[in-house]
């Protein structure tokens, strides 16, 4: 007797599944390794041991499988920055921007390779870090209530850019060096100083315009 389809699709959903993430873990090595430009989906399909046709069926191009590491990439971090914020009560602006820096830092060297990969293929690709940008400044907003308490949701918003645009690019910058020599953490704690400056002149001002 010919089971249901049901008993049969799952099984199946489920390899299409583990075969598409294998293609796209396949990519992130190879891009990591030889850079987006220089990895056709041939080779991808040769080094996952598929059909480039089965490539295709999963990914229209490579465009695709950028914008969806990229997604993947910022997700990891904005998980790994909501786990090493979770209790920010008490925190000061500098101790939070130490802590979100470190957060966004670590992902970052955990991906070296592939970040620097994607970094020189978004131009190219148009891929998605504005985005992500409105998710973290809620985020952020989100933190620095807690920390800061009543204050103008314009230097909630200030505050939330500043930790965004000045702390993504020292995050990526910090990754790039060598933790044994203390230079990561250095650049990880000036760039959190000029955070938490900028933040007390936002207050300030917010405070003598309310």
């Amino acid at each position: 007797m010919t089971p249901p389809k049901k008993a049969t699709r799952r099984p199946t959903q489920e390899r299409a599944k583990a075969t598409r993430a294998h293609i796209l873990d396949t990519a992130a090595r190879l891009f990591g390794e030889h850079g987006i430009a220089n990895t056709s989906t041939n080779r991808i399909a040769a080094e996952a041991g598929v059909s480039v046709n089965t490539v295709y069926r999963h990914f229209s191009d490579r465009a695709v499988m950028v914008e969806e590491l990229l997604e993947k990439l910022l997700e990891n971090i904005e998980q790994h920055l909501i786990r090493s914020v979770s209790d920010s009560a008490g925190r000061t602006v500098l101790e939070l921007s130490v802590t979100i820096l470190e957060a966004i830092t670590d992902e970052l060297v955990a991906n070296a390779a592939l970040v620097r990969a994607l970094a020189g293929g978004l131009a190219y690709y148009d891929s998605g870090l504005p985005g992500f940008e409105p998710r973290l400044r809620a985020l952020l907003k989100v933190l620095l209530i807690q920390v800061l308490g009543p204050c103008t949701e314009n230097a909630h918003d200030a505050i939330a850019f500043v930790l965004i645009n000045i702390g993504f690019a020292a995050a990526v910058r910090a990754a790039l060096l060598d933790a044994d020599t203390g230079e990561r953490q250095e650049v990880i704690v000036m760039t959190a100083r000029l955070i938490a400056t900028a933040a007390q002149a936002e207050i300030e001002a917010s405070t003598i315009l309310g």
